[in-house]
């Protein structure tokens, strides 16, 4: 799963969930760095709008988890700075819609810094954000804008969407010297299981092949694998063998990855919370098509978000977003 292990007896793991992993993340950076440090609206005594930092400032003091003011463009500016100045700030945006707020410390700093100083500035700074929907939070706070990010040369944007990655992409994207933006799903902070015990590290360079299969690949990513996995095991039930591949990096893209999936099955269906139109599902299928094309058996499939602001309304949300049936549905087109 190109993660990197340790050898030794196998180990019970005991069962988490994925806002536990995110939190042991954080502790695990705060005690092994002093550098570094937690910042953003609520991350303190609230414990996060999520949860994630639930006790950590009770165990590492104001210091090193500070509540902001409501400003993002003053606390993503501040962790921008305290980068500069040697330090190794993790900042913490509610939702991502609220990045918007700061996209120009985001695009015009922390992305540009390095170039524009002539390779002198490093800007070694992590921002985490809640993405998705699917939580009845309606059109301001359903947002999945990764693939906007995606777009900017001098980041990194990353999707966790397992135990694992949750758990260990926080310390690779510490270790980076250049700015890393972590794309958290809401719909996965509830989710539970037994993580591996074995897995140490995670890259953030690699996309995962999360299931095998030989014909048709399910490419997605974050909030949206669980549908995939869904989706291969309905498919498997038809005799129809499904690979899901897990981005996790979406930029860089590791295309090898994908391509080469693509050339075991020959068939592609690229699935994506985010809007159909100059989406990251474009991106991918650009790519397919500029290099395997003559591997293709079926045209690519995309599974997206309706052209619309995801409704309040539970039953209308949940017709504006990929779904299992829609993602089989698909893979059923590229086979017949």
């Amino acid at each position: 799963m190109n993660a990197e292990s340790v050898s030794g007896p196998a180990r019970r793991a005991e069962k988490t969930t994925y806002r536990e992993a995110l939190r042991e993340a954080l502790r695990e950076a705060l005690r092994t760095d002093g550098r570094v440090f937690l910042m953003g609206e609520d991350v303190g005594r609230y414990g996060g709008c999520f949860g994630v930092s639930l006790g950590l400032l009770e165990e590492f003091g104001p210091e090193r988890i500070r509540d902001t003011p409501l400003s993002e463009s003053a606390f993503v500016g501040a962790g921008i700075g305290a980068a500069l100045s040697g330090l190794r700030p993790v900042v913490e945006i509610m939702t991502v819609n609220f990045s918007l707020l700061a996209l120009d410390q985001i695009l015009n700093n922390a992305a540009t810094l390095l170039h524009m100083s002539g390779g002198q500035l490093n800007v070694p700074l992590v921002i985490r954000m809640t993405t998705g929907a699917g939580r009845q939070l309606a059109a301001q706070h359903s947002h999945s804008l990764e693939g906007w990010y995606a777009h900017i040369p001098g980041i990194r944007v990353v999707a966790p969407a397992t135990l694992d990655d949750a758990r260990h992409m926080l310390a690779s994207a510490l270790a980076d010297p250049d700015p890393v933006l972590v794309f958290e799903h809401g719909s996965l902070y509830n989710s539970a299981g037994e993580p591996d015990p074995d897995v140490r590290s995670v890259d953030l360079d690699h996309a995962a092949v999360r299931r095998p299969g030989t014909d048709v690949s399910l490419i997605t990513y974050g909030g949206s694998l669980p549908k995939a996995l869904a989706a291969g095991d309905a498919l498997a039930a038809e005799g129809v063998s499904a690979e899901v591949v897990d981005l996790r990096s979406l930029r860089p893209l590791d295309e090898a990855t994908v391509l080469a999936s693509v050339a075991r099955t020959h068939r592609a269906v690229v699935v994506d919370e985010a809007w159909r139109s100059g989406s990251l599902a474009a991106e991918v299928s650009a790519r397919i098509a500029e290099q395997v094309f003559y591997e293709l058996d079926a045209p690519v499939e995309r599974v997206c978000s309706a052209e619309v602001p995801i409704p309040y309304a539970r039953q209308l949300e949940q017709a504006a977003l990929p779904q299992v049936g829609d993602i089989v549905a698909a893979a059923r087109r590229t086979v017949s």
